[in-house]
């Protein structure tokens, strides 16, 4: 399986909404398996499909790591969300915490997100699944799906906060960081 090179920022794919998936194919599950690659080479815990430049409702995970510590942490292993839809179970009871971006590379700051969420999304096999995540699991799926909206972890920051990073996103999108595995920049 090859590993794909990642979308950095300000290409304009990563301000796309997805299309939704309809059918299940090869293709599609070649896709799957490469962006688990690619995400496992840059050692990530998430990457949505425009983050490699498809515009497929899609992500995968593997962010048991994040949460190994709790003992009542839900454990999922690898999981690819297609067509995911969110709902916030406790919209004020919300945590700061640092986040960083597979295509932000050398980029983290604090997040405020909720805690709790429901999300329904069909697995690989392409077969429905509800899932309660919270903490870590909950944090990596709402950034995760954030991305299928055209939104970047930075977009919820201040914007005094947005202006102290400006430097380092121009970095970014002139290519001048070394992110330790493939990239793309603006097309």
């Amino acid at each position: 399986m090859p590993v794909l090179p990642i979308v950095t920022y300000n290409n304009p794919v990563l301000r796309e909404k997805t299309n939704v998936v309809n059918k299940d194919s090869d293709e599609l599950q070649e896709m799957i398996d490469n962006m688990f690659e690619t995400m496992y080479n840059a050692n990530g815990v998430g990457l949505a499909a425009p983050q490699i430049g498809s515009k497929h409702r899609l992500f995968v995970i593997d962010a048991d790591i994040m949460d190994e510590d709790r003992e009542d942490a839900e454990i999922i292993g690898a999981t690819a969300f297609i067509n995911p839809e969110i709902e916030f179970i406790d919209e004020e009871n919300v945590v700061d915490m640092e986040e960083g971006c597979l295509s932000l590379p050398e980029l983290r700051d604090k997040v405020s997100r909720p805690v709790k969420i429901k999300v329904t999304y069909l697995n690989q096999d392409f077969e429905k699944q509800e899932l309660i995540a919270d903490y870590w699991l909950s944090r990596v799926i709402q950034h995760e799906f954030d991305h299928l909206n055209g939104v970047l972890f930075i977009d919820h920051l201040s914007k005094f906060r947005q202006r102290l990073v400006r430097k380092k996103l121009e970095a970014i999108d002139k290519g001048k960081l070394d992110a330790g595995y493939p990239v793309m920049s603006r097309s």
